[in-house]
């Protein structure tokens, strides 16, 4: 725990701000041991802690100043601030840890109790956390007393059997796991905690952070969120950030249920799947209907996703097209001309559309700067006339195809495009040459279109999904939910009606609900599950993804 007072921060500065940068991500574990022997030199030293003060909106010096330190003695959450792909360099908003639950119906016991608070009172605190997630997603929780449960929540004292001790009063106040490493949730009881006071720690704001946590949110560097590292004291009029709602629909999608918080659910319940439902009339008469090659697939910074075709655009929802489309591109996005030939959004909020040899860049529906321009001029490497681009989930980089090829494109990069690029798209396995598009999809899946097939893309075997009905399948039917048409090809290519169910069987097993997007990047991956995650099974899993992360590298 670090203070910034005259007479003690020069005493602090070794080991503790390593041992600080290092619990936090941002220094490698073997600096956490002062007496290791481990030799830290200056450059990683400084880039260590101008990465700190990057993620924490300081001013960028590479020193130890006042301001730096007075940061660092903020009690905070104990889980890292570097997790997750693309943390290295993440644009500010909302950071995926790489996890998340396949069902929306969750459930949760709180199995110890703090010691100075009343036990009603708590229930209430924790289901109060919890509903702040549900306001805008369909999640929901329910609280069981005996059995298995998703989320497990314990208030504990310094050592207390996860590899993780709390340290007392201020400091760590609390850590959650992710959904991949079963998404339980450990408060220190040494903090005293209130309700509705502003004296002492919030149990509900800090509650509902940890649980972000375990809902597969990583720490944000925007300073407003409720995801950011830093306890900013009781606020009795609180509301989720912009940033944690983008993050938590990006997991899970938008709210289109009502009712939530706590209910009956059993926990087996929605799974990140497309399921078609019955379509209206006047949605038979649709373009996408009869003919469902599109031109561009992608998501908005907001978690919409749109389909472009021609000179028109669709909305897309979790399983047909919104009502009201299709509508001209030109007025959704004025100045953007109709065949679009790929787009995609990056970190950095904003979205980008390829056509022939020019490129445009919006904020939001506005275009930003003057554009167009050649595709030669902002993305060096980069062939014209794309098929398709995405930002795959796997490593935070843009992908780029056109025919047989692929290109991978890393704008921090000199150059951007490596030499030995362009590669074949068969490592992508079973994914045709020539699509027509791709996305990230806001499930975590990563999804091919070619005609009127699409292909889901399994990131962790790095081949096209297995699954029944098969891949490929119809967009119209998964993606359209166009009535009146076959949900599934058979063997010689002629379609089929099938219950329109992508995965008929429910998971019951809770260790089979967390779904993980945990794919190793090629240029190599930093996750963790709380702040330290230990154990025989972690260090196997590990191991294996360091064998297939090699693999990878030569694949894309």
């Amino acid at each position: 725990m670090f203070f910034a007072c005259g007479t003690c921060l020069e005493s602090l500065i070794a080991p503790a701000p390593a041992l600080y940068l290092s619990q936090f991500g941002y220094l490698s574990p073997k600096y956490r041991n002062p007496t290791s022997g481990n030799l830290l030199d200056q450059d990683t030293w400084e880039k260590a802690i101008m990465e700190f003060q990057s993620f924490a909106g300081l001013n960028v010096t590479g020193e130890l100043d006042g301001e730096t330190m007075q940061l660092m003695s903020l009690p905070r959450c104990g889980v890292k601030d570097k997790v997750g792909f693309g943390s290295d360099t993440r644009s500010k908003r909302y950071a995926l840890q790489g996890s998340r639950w396949k069902v929306k119906d969750l459930t949760y016991r709180i199995s110890k109790y703090p010691k100075r608070l009343d036990r009603t009172a708590v229930d209430k605190e924790i289901a109060k956390a919890f509903g702040v997630w549900t306001e805008y997603t369909d999640l929901r929780f329910t609280p069981k007393k005996t059995g298995a449960v998703h989320i497990d929540i314990r208030f504990e004292e310094n050592e207390h059997g996860d590899g993780d001790p709390f340290d007392g009063p201020g400091g760590t106040l609390a850590h959650a796991y992710f959904p991949v490493y079963g998404g339980d949730a450990h408060f220190d009881d040494a903090e005293q905690w209130t309700i509705d006071k502003p004296r002492g720690t919030n149990l509900f704001q800090v509650a509902a952070h940890e649980f972000g946590h375990s809902l597969g949110l990583s720490h944000s560097d925007v300073r407003s969120a409720l995801m950011a590292p830093f306890y900013r004291g009781y606020d009795p009029v609180f509301r989720l950030d912009s940033d944690d709602i983008q993050g938590i629909q990006t997991l899970y999608g938008p709210k289109t249920r009502t009712g939530g918080g706590s209910g009956s659910g059993s926990g087996a319940g929605n799974t990140p799947t497309r399921t078609p439902r019955p379509k209206t009339p006047t949605e038979l008469d649709s373009e996408l209907c009869t003919s469902p090659k599109i031109d561009a697939v992608f998501n908005t910074a907001d978690g919409s996703t749109y389909a472009f075709k021609g000179d028109k655009y669709y909305k897309l929802t979790e399983n047909a097209v919104a009502e009201g489309y299709p509508k001209k591109i030109s007025d959704g996005w004025p100045g953007l001309p109709g065949n679009i030939d790929a787009a995609f959004t990056y970190k950095n909020g904003k979205t980008y559309f390829f056509q022939g040899t020019k490129y445009w860049r919006y904020q939001g529906r506005q275009v930003d700067g003057d554009y167009p321009k050649e595709i030669s001029e902002g993305f060096t490497g980069v062939p014209d006339h794309l098929d398709a681009a995405m930002v795959w989930g796997g490593n935070g980089k843009i992908y780029f195809y056109k025919g047989s090829k692929f290109w991978r494109f890393d704008p921090l990069k000199r150059p951007p495009v490596k030499s030995t690029y362009p590669k074949p798209i068969s490592n992508w396995e079973g994914v045709p040459n020539s699509i027509d598009a791709a996305l990230q999809y806001t499930n975590g899946y990563t999804y091919f279109f070619k005609d009127d097939k699409y292909y889901r893309f399994n990131d962790r075997t790095f081949t096209v999904d297995q699954s029944d009905p098969p891949f490929p399948r119809p967009t119209a039917h998964w993606w359209y939910g166009c009535k009146n048409t076959p949900s599934t090809f058979n063997t010689l290519g002629n379609v089929r009606l099938q219950k329109s169910d992508e995965h008929p069987d429910d998971i019951t097993n809770l260790i089979l609900d967390a779904d993980t997007d945990d794919q190793p990047e090629p240029d190599g991956y930093s996750g963790n599950g709380a702040s330290t995650i230990i154990g025989t099974s972690v260090s196997i899993t590990a191991l294996a993804v360091s064998l297939l992360g090699a693999y990878l590298v030569s694949r894309c």
